[in-house]
């Protein structure tokens, strides 16, 4: 057993056995009651799932095992000579729930590097696809052409006990996730530079690698690339991409299977989509407006057009946020410190100053400030990754850290198959006389 795998074995009877106790002694008490409309409006707010690794505040935003993001940056692992925290270092306080040092950090980057060769056959299942195919399209037949890997789905037909079950869930994961980012490259170069592709640097970290493998050894994208694939990693239970990856799980299918589910989700306009169809939005505004630098008041008239037009101001609200999502200012303050001149970077700092009004003066927008999706392009598209609708496979690369991590403890806690209640509108109205 490598050195992770035993040093999580240690983490999870304590887990199983404060559960068994808390559920003892308070498993009959009430969370508050569901309402009508919750059920009806995508059962939003009830508290139906656990989701040990991150906590989605209102106000606070996101918390990965009880850090905030600035808290993160600070105290989690660089690469040397880097400023911005290093994803192994994330994965493993969400995973052990403790801050690693360099060596716990040093040690995951060795264990993905060795698990990173990806088969043959995935490549050419790939390739059976159009290059018009959405690169998401792409990334899930890899994914679902990964899966002839699965120890999991090995050892579950051989017959193990449920005992077991993370064991082999725990080398799903740890191996999907080291094979992801040549995945994702191999999609990139393929789509958009005629397949000229890029063998992986073992000697880089994993998102350092990603970018060279990408195509991109600008050290300075290097950096945006750990800080993305840190904070895009994890976002509590409910996200549809989150959700879908516990649900599909708890019906004992493997990873591959549960992290494709995921994935299907993520792609959705309403989900991880919506990066790309923030920088789209921001340079069809620029294309209508013929300029690359408009003022305040022309952002402002765009704005109500788009209004106006029954449509949203894509990368703005959110579900649960009441704030300015802390992922968007961690990545403007990458955009301040790296590229402050940069013409898009300022066009986005004043989308940031004229939409949040805008929305608020309507009446109708619960929180009317930008979220992640509201910056990420810009980023990108100033090192020259101007292909926006990738932008959602890298989103995606980066939630496997979560998402598994996640399901990993699904496992390990032996959580049962998924199955709430539904009813009808019929039976709702019998019982409320209506």
């Amino acid at each position: 057993m490598d050195r992770i795998k035993e040093h999580f074995s240690t983490k999870i009877a304590p887990a199983q056995a404060e559960i068994k106790a808390f559920l003892a002694k308070h498993g009959e008490e009430s969370l508050g009651e569901i309402t009508v409309a919750q059920v009806y409006q995508g059962m939003r707010g009830m508290t139906a799932l656990i989701c040990e690794t991150s906590k989605l505040d209102s106000q606070e935003g996101i918390r990965f095992r009880g850090y905030s993001i600035p808290e993160l940056q600070a105290k989690l692992p660089k690469y040397p000579g880097g400023s911005e925290p290093l994803p192994e270092g994330l994965f493993h306080l969400i995973l052990m729930n403790e801050m690693p040092d360099d060596d716990d950090v040093r040690r995951l980057s060795n264990s993905w590097a060795r698990r990173a060769i990806v088969p043959q056959h995935v490549f050419k299942a790939i390739d059976a696809l159009p290059l018009t195919a959405h690169p998401m399209t792409q990334f899930v037949v890899g994914i679902m052409a990964l899966r002839t890997e699965t120890e999991f789905g090995k050892a579950y037909a051989r017959g193990i006990s449920k005992s077991e079950y993370w064991e082999y869930t725990y080398e799903d994961a740890m191996n999907l996730i080291a094979r992801l980012p040549r995945v994702a490259a191999y999609i990139y170069r393929r789509t958009y530079k005629n397949s000229d592709h890029i063998e992986p640097d073992p000697k880089l970290d994993w998102a350092g690698n990603f970018a060279h493998m990408l195509g991109y050894d600008n050290e300075e994208f290097r950096e945006l690339m750990r800080l993305y694939m840190t904070i895009h990693s994890d976002h509590e239970g409910g996200n549809v991409s989150a959700h879908a990856v516990h649900l599909v799980g708890s019906a004992l299918s493997d990873a591959y299977q549960s992290f494709a589910a995921g994935m299907n989700g993520l792609a959705g306009p309403l989900h991880g989509l919506a990066n790309q169809e923030v920088i789209k939005w921001t340079l069809e505004m620029l294309e209508e407006l013929g300029t690359q630098e408009p003022s305040k008041d022309q952002i402002a008239q765009y704005v109500h057009q788009t209004l106006a037009n029954g449509k949203v101001v894509p990368g703005f609200g959110h579900a649960v946020l009441r704030k300015t999502d802390p992922r968007y200012m961690a990545q403007r303050e990458f955009a301040q410190k790296h590229m402050p001149e940069d013409p898009l970077f300022k066009v986005v700092s004043n989308i940031f100053e004229v939409v949040p009004g805008i929305l608020e003066a309507t009446g109708k927008v619960k929180n009317p400030y930008p979220n992640v999706d509201a910056h990420s392009g810009q980023l990108l598209m100033h090192y020259g990754m101007v292909e926006y609708d990738f932008f959602t496979v890298l989103f995606g690369v980066s939630r496997s850290l979560g998402v598994l991590a996640n399901l990993i403890w699904d496992r390990a806690l032996a959580m049962p198959i998924e199955r709430p209640d539904s009813t009808t509108t019929l039976l709702l109205k019998q019982k409320f006389n209506a």
